[in-house]
């Protein structure tokens, strides 16, 4: 134990392990582990199958020599003696196993259990909510810091908030909005994970209510993030639908957590279309999805034409981008800012995952634990961190 009574983690055996490294989101930052990782990080790739994760360490030798001695590690989600082993052998986890609700509970039952620091990519709001009420107290004993949806879900949206919020006054009421566009393609997992949220409108719902009765009131202070209308947005020039999404959720926790946000924030967050038509198409859309989800049998038809594991080629990818612009306003003052990079749901995702997993392992970082956002949990490190990385950051324009 340390002087505060927590878990002294300098001395196990790895800084960071990969567990689900065998996936598709998991051989991403595994790539980007071995081109990127700094000398001396002590890491290791875990899941169920050694083969996988020997032929998975091949692959990686080709980008750096030295992960020809990348320890694999053996864990399993039905297993849970060897999650509770496997988190106890490392400062940080990253979790790519999902869909998260059906198999990501026990490594984070492990990780708070352990003191060990957590990262995933989930986008499943009833999965966060349920994670929170059973194993945010735990954490807070012993100092983990639970950090969901670390990846395109919900970094750029949490952090380019967070990075508005600080071009605007202090002290005063403070409005944000985003608008997200992209040309990208859902792989597998994620479209099984969006069809598995749309079928448990009830369940997500009630999560929801148990959090609230779990969770600290907010005195003093005010942050809301509201579902609103469709609209034209002439601050961007285009359509504005209301995107349904964990990422208001998780900017909303951010400015509950943390006073820069002024005493009255909210926050609203929308798909960006330029065509009506289109908006009208994608509105459509996705209503036909959410209908079809809720029958078993069309619920299993869609979920076989993209398989978890399937997503787009490399070529595909390097055609992908996002952008987020931001629109802040408060005290007299109106800001425009931008977070913009690649493709999101992949090559970005696997890149501010593994990011965000460095910088909790060797940043000096606020002190938190629990469940917490990554604004609260890395903040400016973070958003460092990825600008280095090439995610770009910045003021479009100030009025």
């Amino acid at each position: 134990m340390n002087e505060r009574g927590k878990p002294d983690r300098t001395d196990r055996a790895y800084d960071v392990v990969l567990f689900g490294a065998t996936g598709f989101v998991g051989v991403l930052t595994a790539e980007y582990l071995a081109a990127h990782a700094p000398d001396g990080l002590r890491w290791a790739i875990a899941g169920r199958d050694t083969a996988k994760l020997e032929r998975l360490r091949e692959r990686l030798t080709g980008i750096d020599p030295e992960c020809a001695v990348l320890p694999l590690e053996r864990a399993d989600v039905a297993d849970p003696a060897s999650l509770r082993e496997l988190a106890a052998r490392a400062r940080v986890v990253i979790s790519t196993v999902g869909p998260y609700l059906e198999y990501g509970e026990g490594i984070v039952a492990a990780c708070a259990d352990s003191g060990t620091d957590y990262v995933d990519l989930t986008g499943e709001p009833e999965f966060v909510d349920l994670m929170y009420v059973r194993h945010d107290a735990r954490a807070r004993e012993t100092g983990a810091r639970l950090v969901h949806a670390c990846g395109f879900d919900s970094v750029p949206h949490d952090l380019g908030a967070y990075f508005t919020v600080r071009q605007l006054p202090e002290g005063v009421p403070l409005r944000v909005d985003g608008f997200v566009r992209t040309n990208a393609r859902f792989s597998g997992g994620t479209f099984a994970s969006a069809l598995n949220q749309f079928a448990r409108g009830r369940q997500m719902v009630a999560a929801q209510r148990d959090r609230r009765r779990h969770q600290p009131r907010l005195v003093g202070r005010t942050a809301y993030a509201p579902t609103s209308a469709p609209r034209y947005a002439k601050e961007v020039g285009a359509w504005a639908l209301p995107l349904p999404t964990i990422d208001p959720q998780v900017v909303q926790r951010s400015a509950r957590a943390l006073e820069r946000y002024g005493p009255d924030f909210r926050y609203r967050h929308y798909a960006a279309v330029k065509s009506l038509p289109v908006a009208v198409g994608g509105v459509a859309a996705a209503g036909a999805l959410f209908a079809a989800a809720q029958v078993a049998p069309a619920r299993r038809w869609l979920g076989g034409r993209l398989r978890p594991g399937d997503g787009p080629d490399a070529e595909r990818r390097a055609k992908s981008w996002f952008s987020v612009r931001f629109v802040g306003e408060g005290g007299g003052r109106r800001v425009f800012t931008e977070v913009s990079g690649g493709d999101p749901g992949y090559g970005e995702t696997a890149k501010m995952l593994a990011e965000s997993a460095l910088s909790l392992a060797l940043d000096d970082l606020p002190e938190s634990a629990g469940q917490v956002t990554t604004a609260v949990a890395m903040g400016d490190a973070l958003t460092g961190r990825l600008r280095k990385a090439g995610i770009t950051f910045r003021v479009a324009a100030e009025r």
